[in-house]
């Protein structure tokens, strides 16, 4: 069997560099905030680029070039901070009569679907699927609870994909996040030198650099995971889930940090790509619920990994 293969096809970068410039036209940094302003605006402001994209037509389910193109695209919207579930749009379930998929858990199962109509389907971490009947309760990044009516427990094979996508987004807010601080400390100054002139600064960098390019490396390997179809891909997306958790807490820190208070300005992009990062932080379960479904699951015989019998 062959390895896995670590990295996107360059068709599939090619189009995630598209919907990048796509999205950029369509508002960029703005279209967050416009649609924080009028959360029913949220498909106007959205959809028109990604449809004009082809977003909706990528087959992510069975074809391994489009999930890495659907994968692409969902690392660009993030880096813009795009107000629109585009990862759960994309990733919506088979043989159900539904625009997306959105993972839930059982008890309190929320998402970000404040201001959007269209019809979405559900699953929880048990594989149990639901359609959304209505929602309540809106709160704060466009998350608001849901109303569930349940169809079947056919929706293991859903689990995976409908985890990994959105990992992908967040990987952009990270990109972007740590694009932006490296360009302010470039400008900002301290005792006459630049603030990226001082090691303790570099330091910091190097930390969030690390944890970003960790979870770059995990994300390719989950989508692999699911693109070849492995027994494995749940637990390769919940290892992904819980690193990419864990690599936003510290470079969401030291990106604040090296800000200083104008970080937690709306006149600073970063604070609104810190604030919309936490549906993806917390949603459907926070870190250590991520981890202790993990460990439930590979606790006795752990991940399978790069240099497992069924991966070389």
């Amino acid at each position: 069997m062959t390895g896995p293969v670590l990295d996107l096809s360059d068709d599939a970068r090619e189009f995630g560099r598209q919907a990048l410039r796509a999205l950029e036209t369509a508002g960029g940094d703005l279209l967050v905030q416009q649609a924080e302003a009028k959360p029913a605006d949220r498909e106007v402001l959205v959809g028109p680029a990604l449809t004009a994209l082809g977003a909706w037509d990528l087959d992510v389910r069975s074809d391994a070039d489009e999930l890495e193109a659907a994968a692409a695209l969902c690392r660009s919207a993030g880096y813009w901070a795009t107000p629109y579930p585009v990862a759960e749009r994309l990733a919506r379930p088979a043989g159900m009569d539904a625009d997306g998929l959105v993972v839930v858990a059982a008890n309190r199962p929320s998402a970000v679907l404040a201001g959007l109509d269209g019809r979405w389907a559900a699953v929880d971490l048990d594989g149990r699927r639901s359609m959304v009947t209505g929602q309540r309760n809106g709160g704060p990044a466009f998350v608001t609870e849901l109303e569930l009516s349940r169809v079947d427990d056919l929706g293991a094979g859903d689990i995976a994909l409908g985890l990994v996508l959105p990992c992908w987004m967040l990987l952009g807010m990270l990109d972007r996040a740590l694009e932006l601080t490296v360009a302010h400390i470039g400008l900002r100054e301290q005792f006459g030198q630049p603030l990226s002139s001082f090691q303790g600064v570099q330091f910091q960098l190097t930390e969030a650099e690390v944890e970003r390019s960790g979870v770059d490396i995990l994300a390719k390997y989950a989508l692999w995971s699911i693109a070849t179809g492995r027994p494995e891909a749940l637990d390769d997306a919940l290892a992904l889930r819980m690193s990419a958790i864990e690599a936003a807490e510290v470079v969401f820190r030291v990106c604040h940090q090296l800000h200083g208070a104008v970080g937690f300005c709306d006149e600073t992009t970063l604070s609104w790509l810190s604030r919309y990062s936490q549906p993806l932080r917390r949603l459907p379960l926070g870190l250590s619920a991520t981890r202790d479904r993990l460990v439930g699951r590979v606790g006795g015989h752990g991940l399978a990994g790069l240099y497992s019998e069924g991966t070389r």
